[in-house]
Parts: C-alpha cells; structure tokens; sequence
C-alpha cells in the first residue's frame, strides 16, 4: 500500500557533481503533477496515479501492467504481469481492488481519475512484459470510466523493451541494458504532450539545471532507494515561476548505480521540462542482492 505523502514544491542546492543537499521549496501547481514510467517504473507509475488521482492527473506508461497486478507476489509479478506464463494479467480484478481502496479511503476516490490524461505503449518487438498487461492498462482505465479520446495507446512500433528516445544507445529492436532505445522517436514528448496541453516547442536544457539532491532524507526508512536521486530544474522555476512536476520512474538496471545520469539526460524530458516550465524528478532505485536462501527476495536488478 501506498503511504499518503504531500505533494510539495521541489528544488536543489548543488550540481550533479556537487555534494547532495535535500531539496528546498519552488512554487509548484500541486493540481499538475503527473508522473511516467519504464517496465518496473511504469508498474509504479500506475499505482502512482491511482493511488494519489486528486493531485496526479496524467500518467505515461512504457511497458507494464494494471493496478495491483502482483497482488504481492514476486512469482505473480514475474508469472503473470511480466510474461503471461500462468495467465494473463486482468482488468476486472484491478478495477475490483482499486474500487474496494478507494471505498475504504486508502486511497484517492476514483472519481479523479475520470480527468485523466493517459499514454500507453507497447513494442511490437517487446518480449519482456507481454502485450496483454498493457491491453489490461488500457481496459482498467476504461473500466473506471476515463474517456477514450483522454487514453493514447501506440503498440505499432517495431520497439524492443525500452524507453524510446532519439539519442538512445540501443537500435530500436533491441532490449538490452541500458534499454534506452533509438527509434527517431521523441517519447518523452509524445507522453508530456499528451498530458499536458498547448506546450511549447522543446528548447536546449541548461548543464545546471540538471542536479542531484540527498533522497534518503525523504525515505522514511524505505528500503531499495539510492540515497542520491536526479532532478531538473528550469530556469524559469528556479526563479519563482509558478511550475508544474513530472515524476519519471525509470526500470530495472537503469538506476544511477548502474547508468548515471543516462536516464534523466537521453530520454529527452529535460528539453521539454526547460520550454515549459516543468521540474523533472528522477528517483533512483537501488540493488539489493537476493540472499541465499531466497532467489525471489531483495531487489538485484535495482527495479
């Protein structure tokens, strides 16, 4: 279960290469929060929208699967909402327990979501999370009501397992780390595109405006998370310009331990984030190695 947290404004002190400091206050419009994701990310992204729907209004999901589709089970996870080995994953029992939470106020009411803005995307070459758990997306949010024409979904790309971009490292088929993939196209515009209106055409992203910041002080004891995490930061915002966040949660082996700053600087999101006055936080996962006695435990692949 999601533990409530405020959607506060969000800034740093320090570059990439400097000390990481905790974040301080910009003047954020906590009513324009939207959030995206890769694999593991885009999982996340949808618990992340559902679950907090009365401030995130838009969500980008990149190869994963419905609301509660593990169900707390990594073999499930794996089984079901990765590969469709024991079934594939379902739209009704998500729509089930996202009813039964909200009911129960353990999270947002599911009106919310009714306003939604949603991108999907599915590879044709993907064969690492199964087609059907993004149809599955697709058909939970129908379910609860989010109109069609508010829900894009593109699966006609001939795309391995990754986050599209034009400067990926990898040909577009491929999945491979660091699953950052070069299809000549831009996805983090098409995602900020789709949810968010009339936004300005993309402009060159400040080296400074990219920053790491202390992400362990907000863990609350949370385990698997970097204690350094990425954010950019607009000139516009830094100056007091009223902004708007996106949270882009990146998939497994892609985390700062493994890639850097590859994530937050070749999807592309900063560019757009710089004309448009959207701060950009990248939080970072980290490995936690399974021990012996349970292949299935800890987190080895920083997802």
């Amino acid at each position: 279960m999601l533990r409530q947290l405020p959607m506060t404004a969000l800034l740093v002190l320090q570059p990439f290469f400097g000390h990481a400091d905790p974040l301080s206050v910009l003047n954020l419009d906590r009513d324009a929060t939207t959030v995206s994701g890769l694999s593991s990310g885009a999982f996340l992204a949808v618990q992340i929208q559902v679950a907090f729907s009365q401030r995130v209004v838009g969500a980008g999901v990149v190869a994963g699967g419905p609301y509660g589709c593990s169900d707390g089970s990594v073999f499930r996870a794996i089984r079901v909402c990765m590969n469709a080995f024991w079934g594939e994953a379902d739209a009704e029992a998500a729509l089930e327990t996202i009813q039964e939470l909200s009911e129960a106020g353990q999270i947002d009411d599911v009106s919310h979501l009714t306003a939604d803005q949603v991108y999907l995307f599915h590879g044709e070459a993907d064969d690492t999370v199964a087609r059907a758990s993004m149809d599955a997306v697709r058909q939970t949010f129908a379910l609860l009501n989010v109109p069609a024409d508010q829900i894009f979904y593109e699966t006609e790309i001939k795309a391995g397992h990754g986050f599209v971009t034009e400067d990926g490292s990898l040909e577009c088929n491929i999945t491979r780390p660091d699953f950052l993939i070069d299809c000549d196209i831009d996805q983090a515009g098409d995602i900020l595109n789709q949810l968010y209106a009339d936004l300005l055409l993309p402009k060159e992203p400040r080296d400074e405006g990219l920053m790491s910041f202390d992400q362990a002080e907000y863990l609350g004891g949370a385990v698997g998370m970097d204690d350094t995490a990425f954010v950019y930061v607009p000139e516009a915002c830094t100056a007091g310009a009223l902004c708007r966040l996106h949270i882009a949660l990146h998939g497994c082996q892609q985390g700062r331990e493994r890639i850097g700053d590859a994530y937050a600087v070749l999807t592309g999101y900063n560019r757009w984030a710089e004309a448009n006055r959207i701060v950009l936080l990248y939080p970072q996962a980290l490995t936690i190695l399974a021990p012996w006695w349970n292949w299935f435990g800890g987190n080895p692949n920083g997802c």
